[in-house]
């Protein structure tokens, strides 16, 4: 069973979309609410969105499987990533809407939970280590772009609407200052999108964990509003606003890699 595809670029630059994958198995799917099967709270299209990247020489790597079988963009401990708010787990059991993801009585087992960190979970991650060792072995340095979309309001994780593209550095610690400069720069010379650093989203486990500034690898989050390039609710690619987004983030990761 494929776990993830992994494309092999040529520049110093890591695009990994770890909420992309919309595969559940059907022994799960089985178990879900009638509303967790469309699989909501995916990072619809992210990939397609982040495609061009290619063109830049990254390297990309695209899993296929929901984060409602696992969530790769958590530590295998399961620690709360913010904690005091809501937010979802592992193996989420609530939706982003705050609704539950299995019906009554069908949430997995600390044994299922396990072993699917065993089967799709470690995987991808030594995939992601594996590939980050050998950009930076290539060019003495590498960016780990994290690439992620969520839906612009959703109470049940924070108040009032999400800024529209939301850059996380862990509060400026995850890269180096001259990247988080060039970076924020970018963002304050469009006049497209709002956005903000380090606001409700920092950064993941994956931009968290990765990262080591002081020797070449930075490590960057960038949260998308899914309202810059596709319809919220019908889950439906908009190739008009998703080519003005791409402007943007090709300007970011432009930025990444001078």
């Amino acid at each position: 069973m494929d776990i993830f595809e992994l494309h092999r670029g040529t520049a110093p630059l890591l695009v990994s979309v770890p909420h992309d994958g919309t595969v559940v198995p059907d022994g799960i799917a089985a178990r879900l609410t009638d509303s967790a099967r469309r699989v909501p709270d995916t990072d619809w299209h992210i990939a397609r969105l982040y495609a061009f990247a290619r063109e830049l020489g990254a390297s990309m790597i695209v899993p296929r499987h929901s984060r409602y079988v696992v969530d790769l963009n958590r530590s295998e401990d399961d620690v709360s990533l913010y904690p005091g708010q809501n937010t979802t787990g592992l193996c989420p059991i609530v939706q982003f809407s705050g609704e539950p993801v299995y019906r009554d009585g069908m949430a997995p087992t600390e044994a299922e939970i396990r072993e699917r960190v065993e089967r799709y979970w470690r995987p991808y991650h030594e995939a992601l280590q594996a590939e980050l060792a050998r950009i930076h072995a290539e060019h003495g340095r590498v960016v780990l772009w994290e690439g992620h979309s969520i839906k612009g309001d959703l109470p049940f994780l924070f108040e009032g609407r999400l800024p529209d593209l939301n850059l996380g550095t862990v509060g400026g610690t995850s890269c180096s200052p001259l990247l988080q400069s060039r970076l924020e720069a970018v963002l304050a010379g469009q006049g497209d999108y709002d956005f903000v650093a380090n606001g409700r989203f920092k950064g993941g486990y994956i931009t968290r964990h990765y990262n080591n500034p002081s020797k070449g690898i930075d490590a960057v989050q960038l949260e998308i509003s899914q309202r810059i390039y596709m319809d919220e609710d019908s889950f439906v690619y908009d190739a008009i606003k998703a080519a003005r987004a791409q402007a943007t983030v090709r300007l970011l990761l432009q930025a990444a890699i001078a």
